[in-house]
């Protein structure tokens, strides 16, 4: 059987994927139990009912990306689009940022999905044996972990404490519960235990799906049994980038992270750096201020996202010019068969809905305002909203690495980074996740700088530097294979993370 390293979100969600391993999985068992254990186990973070992508490479074959990621609702609906479902929200985190949840953000959840579809494609266990870490983790409770508790100071009472289920699992006499604090959900292990036994269908078309929709229906929301029926995950060639000898594996439109991550690499240059220095900082800056604008004014409101992303790609290489004359998780898995998963998983902010006894968080992605700009108008019925998420293999010779990060916008901008300092300066994994991060930020009325200590920019935009390094700025998690060197796997101090390395 093959021998399994993992970089994760958590060590709960690490001793998942290990469980796994020892049953005889390889990367794509252990890195989707790790990846089920994060989405059941991180309240206002991830949620099963959400959307996921999972990147796969296998030795000798083509890179696939699975999409799983959340549809526009609405399948056989004639009444209006139910906008008054969906109530707005204003919280100060991340420097203050509006949302919309309730049952009208609602839209139709791709993760289990893409779960099944991975395992029957890539797996060596049965999809039921994959829920069996989750579904302990439910029944015995689990601890809140402190990122999670950190955004619920903010979203708890708005969001999460919109249900009396939820609000019963996360607070304590009028109070959020502590961090460390047991969480029991209520009804969730029987859900996870039903999945496992009686497999996806139960959740896009048994009862589980039958209960999801009423609920939504009855408070409002345009969530149909058609929506559920029809979702299907799909399986789509990878987009392929190169940087320092390394094919790069990342996610392809109609997502659009993994053509404004390309489009980095490319405006960036993929040769090899023998020396960091200023001039490369001040090259970077200006790579995601051009790369991001495309993409604010242009890629984001395309309809034909495809092609947009296929001119990004082609505008990035004319970048290179320049220089040569001047609530997301994620788990990375490899194994010494050579073949490695990227996973990542996303359920927004939360719509803060929980269908009775089902113990299920439904997202709020069609709420998500930043990223879907459409908002609740979006259509057709059936397509795809807009993705951050870039689940990302690399392949250099017999050498494998999996990378991903969390983060909203700062997803793609973490990973350049991690791409640079790893495969182009060649530091080790470890080190180059501690690396300073820097990100242009244009969520806002005018552009900004944000910085990590340790790295300066001479950029005329407005600059926020940061007393610590945080969560704000990704959280990437890597984990790489190679038949003469072994085994390396990290995970990001600026989250709770946590690593599976095999001995021996």
């Amino acid at each position: 059987m093959p021998r399994v390293a993992v970089a994760t979100s958590s060590a709960l969600a690490a001793d998942a994927a290990g469980e796994i391993a020892e049953l005889g999985g390889n990367a794509v068992d252990c890195a989707l139990a790790a990846a089920l254990l994060t989405a059941n186990t991180q309240p206002g973070v991830c949620a099963l009912a959400g959307s996921m992508y999972v990147t796969v490479w296998r030795r000798g074959e083509a890179p696939v990306t699975i999409d799983g990621n959340v549809a526009i609702p609405g399948i056989g609906r004639t009444d209006a689009a139910r906008a008054d479902a969906a109530v707005p929200v204003a919280m100060d985190y991340g420097g203050g940022i509006t949302t919309l949840v309730g049952t009208g953000s609602v839209a139709v959840p791709g993760t289990v999905a893409a779960v099944d579809l991975a395992s029957q494609r890539f797996g060596a266990l049965a999809f039921g044996q994959l829920f069996g870490p989750s579904i302990r983790a439910a029944k015995e409770g689990f601890p809140l972990p402190s990122a999670c508790h950190y955004y619920l100071e903010y979203s708890g009472e708005p969001i999460y404490g919109r249900s009396r289920a939820g609000y019963d699992a996360l607070f304590d006499n009028d109070s959020l519960r502590a961090a460390g604090s047991t969480i029991r959900l209520e009804g969730l292990a029987d859900s996870l235990d039903a999945i496992a036994r009686e497999g996806a269908g139960l959740f896009y078309s048994g009862e589980l799906a039958r209960r999801i929709v009423a609920h939504v229906d009855a408070a409002g929301g345009p969530l149909t049994l058609q929506d559920m029926q029809a979702y299907e995950a799909i399986e789509r060639p990878s987009l392929l980038c190169h940087a320092a000898g390394w094919d790069i594996a990342c996610n392809p439109p109609p997502a659009v992270g993994g053509a404004v991550l390309a489009a980095m690499i490319r405006g960036f240059g993929d040769e090899v750096v023998e020396k960091w220095q200023q001039a490369h900082v001040e090259r970077l800056v200006e790579t995601q201020r051009q790369v991001l604008d495309i993409r604010r004014s242009e890629l984001d409101l395309a309809e034909d996202r495809d092609a947009a992303a296929n001119d990004l790609l082609r505008r990035s290489r004319n970048l290179l010019d320049t220089w040569t004359s001047a609530a997301t998780v994620h788990t990375s898995a490899v194994d010494d068969d050579g073949l490695a998963c990227a996973v990542t998983a996303s359920a927004g902010y939360g719509s803060g809905e929980i269908p009775e006894g089902t113990g299920l968080w439904l997202n709020n992605c069609l709420g998500e305002l930043e990223l879907n700009r459409r908002g609740l108008s979006a259509a057709p019925p059936g397509d795809r909203l807009p993705s951050n998420m870039a689940p990302t293999v690399a392949r250099r010779k017999d050498a494998v690495l999996s990378l991903g990060s969390p983060g909203a916008d700062r997803i793609t901008t973490a990973l350049h980074q991690f791409i640079i300092h790893a495969l182009q300066r060649g530091l080790g994994i470890e080190e180059a996740i501690r690396e300073s991060r820097l990100h242009v930020d244009m969520s806002g009325d005018s552009d900004r700088l944000m910085l990590e200590p340790g790295i300066e920019s001479e950029s005329s935009l407005p600059q926020v530097r940061f007393a610590a390094t945080g969560m704000y700025f990704g959280g990437v998690s890597a984990a790489s294979w190679h038949p003469a060197d072994g085994f390396q796997a990290a995970s990001d101090p600026r989250r709770e993370g946590g690593v599976l390395l095999p001995t021996g």
